[in-house]
């Protein structure tokens, strides 16, 4: 369950604060509509009222019960167009600087990552590649460039409401920085195939140690010394 409601990104507040504003404000108006459906059908019930009254709604005391909970809707769909709007600049359209930048690569059925070594560039001979396990340090902002090799694949870390499509032939770039130690799930949140099911991934959020230190003992270049040695 912590998994779940966790956050452990710098935007996944934001993006959960614009999903309780439309589940509100949505709640809100089902509420009300349900409450007055259910009192007409009592109220006007057949057996109180065996003649039904036709009712053509154009008078103006009979359109304000049509244009006032309909103006009132539309204040609310602006309310939740501006925190959207917000968020998606935040999210989508802001780069900050990079602490680090890695590659992350869905293909039926599996995520690789590609992680920058000791000289914290990526592409280079002491790059660091794993399969199913993205290791980031904590309070790092970070840079990935998602591809795909197959089909459309979708990265997904829930605990950082996190959620990209990884398209064939493109390379897109996006951001995150972790906000929370420990492990969590990456999903595969596009139907891809028949192993899409399997399609799962962890990623080990780590402390600035903990990371230095799987970088060291990871790094293809660390085990060439260590065998020379």
């Amino acid at each position: 369950m912590e998994h779940i409601i966790a956050q452990a990104s710098t935007f996944a507040e934001s993006i959960d604060t614009v999903i309780w504003v439309i589940a509100l404000l949505g709640g809100f108006w089902l509420i009300v509509a349900e409450a007055i459906l259910f009192y007409l059908i009592f109220k006007y019930r057949r057996k109180s009222h065996p003649k039904a009254a036709y009712i053509t709604g154009e008078t103006d005391a009979e359109k304000r019960w049509i244009h006032w909970p309909h103006y009132l809707v539309i204040v609310c769909d602006l309310v939740i167009i501006g925190f959207s709007i917000k968020v998606w600049y935040d999210v989508k359209q802001t780069l900050p600087t990079p602490d680090q930048t890695i590659r992350i690569i869905g293909q039926q059925w599996a995520w690789t990552f590609v992680h920058p070594g000791p000289d914290n560039q990526l592409d280079t001979p002491d790059d660091i590649i794993t399969v199913d396990e993205l290791h980031v340090q904590n309070s790092a902002t970070y840079h990935f460039k998602l591809e795909s090799k197959d089909v459309i694949h979708s990265f997904s870390v829930p605990v950082f409401r996190l959620k990209q499509d990884a398209v064939p032939g493109r390379t897109i770039t996006g951001w995150f920085r972790p906000t929370k130690t420990g492990t969590y799930d990456i999903q595969c949140a596009e139907m891809c195939g028949l192993g899409h099911g399997i399609m799962g991934a962890r990623i080990f959020i780590e402390s600035p140690d903990e990371h230095a230190l799987w970088i060291q003992n990871s790094s293809p270049v660390s085990h060439v010394t260590q065998q020379m040695e």
